[in-house]
């Protein structure tokens, strides 16, 4: 059971948002905050200052060390205040808590994740790289317990943030993919909007070689086929959720694109942390990797608990 639909959570579980005092970080805060609310969940601010990278800097100056220390301890107690006055005016009612630490924000972040209900991270922009984005997004994408929502804006509208259209989810057949079903059709449920769930056919190396038909096996139906399984793997979500409406799409190759493009008119898409070719050391999938860094809505990576979530855990 993923953290995020998890029943025996406590209520008390809460929306863990970090900020940072950029753009990107007061755009996730804003969205948290409201996520917050309609989730009835506390909502707690998290900001790393990382005194220690700013100390290993001066080396032996540490009497030049101490003034760079402290303007950043000023700062980081800065950005959180700033950053709960913003939610008061916000959401006046919820229920806030604040958490500094001397060390990096992803550290603190990756800690509190088990306990959360779900992290937020802000990412504004399309260029996607490591550097725009920074290291702790991506190192806590990757590394978090539970779900991570990355809040991706559309530089097509403004650098606004989608709040319309369907719930998108991609669906590969393994235990983390079973895991973002279960998320993808409890937040289809609670926006009261339809769910597209894409499938691709591939096998661990068809992406290299393009949507070529000539690489299918001799006689294959493989949209017939990856049709029912897919099928099935919704078929329990289905009656567990018979109010939200499900399309069903089947493409060759290539998810990652696929679910960027649909992520343009998507107000979320939801992915599991890992996929097929998913190996042990490699914590992020290339999907998940992808839509972090490139999605034109807020994406929401699963990492699932050690079993796989049953669409009857919680009839």
């Amino acid at each position: 059971m993923t953290h995020h639909d998890d029943p025996h959570r406590p209520a008390t579980a809460p929306v863990l948002v970090g900020v940072d005092g950029s753009p990107g970080a007061e755009t996730a805060l804003r969205w948290a905050a409201q996520f917050a609310v309609r989730r009835g969940r506390p909502l707690q601010i998290a900001h790393g200052m990382n005194l220690a990278r700013i100390g290993a800097r001066f080396g032996a100056y540490a009497v030049t060390a101490a003034p760079a220390v402290e303007a950043a301890r000023t700062r980081g107690y800065d950005i959180v205040e700033r950053a709960e006055q913003l939610v008061r005016e916000i959401a006046p009612e919820l229920p806030v808590t604040t958490a500094l630490t001397n060390d990096r924000g992803a550290a603190l972040l990756i800690d509190h994740s088990a306990e959360a209900y779900a992290v937020v991270l802000g990412a504004t922009g399309s260029s996607g790289t490591l550097t725009h984005l920074g290291s702790t997004l991506l190192t806590v994408t990757a590394h978090a317990a539970g779900t991570v929502i990355v809040v991706r804006t559309d530089p097509d509208a403004g650098d606004a943030v989608h709040t319309g259209g369907p719930v998108v989810v991609g669906v590969d057949g393994t235990p983390t993919s079973e895991a973002a079903i279960a998320t993808a059709f409890s937040e289809a449920a609670a926006r009261r909007t339809d769910l597209i769930a894409v499938h691709t056919w591939s096998d661990w190396n068809f992406g290299r070689h393009g949507a070529r038909d000539d690489l299918l096996p001799p006689g294959a139906d493989f949209e017939q086929t990856e049709e029912a399984i897919l099928a099935e793997r919704l078929a329990g979500w289905q009656e567990k959720y018979p109010d939200v409406s499900v399309t069903r799409y089947i493409y060759l190759s290539d998810p990652a694109a696929q679910l960027q493009q649909w992520s343009h008119t998507a107000q979320l898409v939801v992915v599991g942390s890992r996929g097929h070719g998913g190996l042990t050391g490699l914590l992020l999938g290339s999907t998940a990797n992808y839509l972090v860094q490139h999605a034109h809505c807020p994406v929401v990576v699963v990492h699932p608990a050690e079993r796989p979530p049953q669409p009857d855990s919680n009839a």
